[in-house]
């Protein structure tokens, strides 16, 4: 084992990475009940709770494993943050339309930016689209994806409601154009149970992280889960359900459930542009910020190259992961616990991936979770999300218009895509007209001129979608 993750030349030993492996597993292991809540939108969506449970805990098993193991990485992958309530947004908003893009549909898109991220790895032009982007933009995207996640967990406990008070009747499952003061967001009731438990979640949660207790997620949603059962919130059912098991039952995963007949779908092809976007920028950040911590960056060319050698099992994991069932898979930042804790090999990776192949057992116990403690850990994870901010210059405002339209458009129009897209264009227009004024020269890579192209063209004819 020593030979094979070379324990001695990264000075670390057996025991330093099977703890790290365990405190990334603590620290990631809520993806197991918030990603099935997630994508099943707390039941709206028919992928089935427990079929997207088995994927999810295989996916990151699987995944990270073969991180370890081929690339001797210590990075942990799962379904991401993000994606996950963007693929879920899709399909609910378009539910009731004359074109429904069904959750068949957001697999193929992710299967379909799966493929697109295993040829831009091999061609090497992944790298390239990285060094395209300004560190603004990237940084911008992973506040305004935060904001998102913020806003799922706030509606989705019912701490954020929505007053509507319209002059005419309003179409229910609809876009709708209404006046500011018609449609107001509310603080939802206190009184609400589910209000109440969010609000638990949210302080425990946050306690525990102000006494650096590593799995703080992890614990505070155990922890808000024990006092919806002393309130009698939590229903048992799922202990003897035939449909949830102790023992794995893989023949109600949602293998390969593809539609590629919808494959001209223009929410299809707008949902694969997304997901490799945010992906694209997602994983790199996690990947080189966790590969400096852990000094894998100190020889900055073999750093670059095990760096580039994670994205290939990263953009594989995208395909496998679609192929199981589950939205957009990928390196978790939450690998950065593990790493604090001394992992430097692929053996905490391998660790990591072992927890979660183990937790298919635990289905039923993770069923009871109720959705307003996961909702709290969204809430929580975004504020993690937001802390880029600080490497954001608001002074420049070449810099602050793209980085802020970036950051809002993404939670106040409820799509992910949106915020990139008004981010880039706007970047490119102010950029090159403070060229003509500034002493100080905006860098415009000619890669942000075709994206700006396209992203004008697509919603030329496209449009917005509401």
């Amino acid at each position: 084992m020593n030979r094979f993750f070379k324990l001695k030349q990264n000075g670390t030993t057996v025991r330093t990475e099977i703890m790290a492996g365990l405190t990334t597993f603590m620290a990631m292991a809520y993806i197991l009940s918030v990603n099935p809540n997630t994508l099943t939108a707390f039941g709206q969506i028919d992928m089935g709770w427990y079929s997207v449970f088995l994927a999810t805990a295989l996916a990151a098993g699987i995944f990270t494993i073969a991180m370890g193991v081929f690339i001797n990485f210590p990075v942990a992958l799962a379904p991401g943050m993000g994606l996950n309530a963007y693929f879920a947004s899709v399909v609910l908003s378009s539910a009731s339309t004359d074109h429904p893009f069904t959750w068949q549909m957001g697999l193929t898109a992710v299967f379909v930016s799966g493929l697109i991220f295993i040829l831009l790895t091999i061609t090497r032009v992944r790298q390239m689209l990285l060094d395209a982007i300004p560190d603004s933009l990237k940084h911008a995207i992973t506040v305004g994806i935060g904001l998102f996640i913020t806003v799922l967990g706030l509606k989705n406990s019912g701490l954020m409601t929505i007053g509507v008070e319209a002059g005419k009747d309003i179409p229910a499952h609809t876009f709708t154009d209404v006046l500011g003061f018609e449609t107001v967001i509310h603080l939802g009731s206190l009184m609400n149970t589910d209000v109440q438990l969010a609000l638990v979640g949210v302080i425990l949660i946050a306690i525990l992280m102000v006494l650096r207790v590593k799995g703080a997620i992890l614990f505070g949603i155990l922890g808000t889960t024990v006092v919806a059962i002393m309130m009698g919130a939590v229903n048992f059912s799922s202990l003897q359900s035939s449909d949830i098991h102790w023992v794995p039952d893989f023949t109600q995963m949602n293998f390969m459930s593809f539609d590629w007949e919808g494959i001209m779908h223009t929410g299809l092809i707008s949902a694969i542009v997304t997901f490799t976007f945010v992906e694209l920028f997602d994983t790199f950040g996690t990947l080189v910020g966790t590969a400096t911590r852990a000094g894998i960056m100190k020889d900055p060319v073999e750093g670059k190259r095990r760096v580039g050698n994670a994205m290939f099992v990263d953009a594989v994991a995208v395909t496998g992961g679609a192929m199981l069932g589950t939205s957009t898979t990928t390196a978790f930042v939450e690998s950065a616990a593990g790493v604090a804790e001394g992992g430097r090999t692929g053996l905490t990776a391998v660790t990591t991936g072992i927890c979660f192949l183990l937790a298919l057992f635990l289905a039923p116990v993770v069923a009871l979770i109720p959705g307003s403690a996961t909702a709290a850990a969204l809430i929580i994870v975004g504020v993690l999300m937001v802390q880029s901010i600080k490497e954001i210059d608001f002074q420049d405002m070449v810099v602050a218009i793209p980085a802020f339209l970036t950051i809002v458009m993404m939670p106040f129009t409820y799509n992910i895509a949106n915020g990139i897209s008004f981010g880039i264009v706007t970047y490119v227009v102010l950029a090159t007209f403070g060229n003509l004024v500034e002493k100080k020269k905006y860098n415009i890579h000619w890669m942000m001129w075709v994206l700006a192209v396209l992203i004008i063209l697509r919603y030329a004819f496209l449009g917005s979608g509401g």
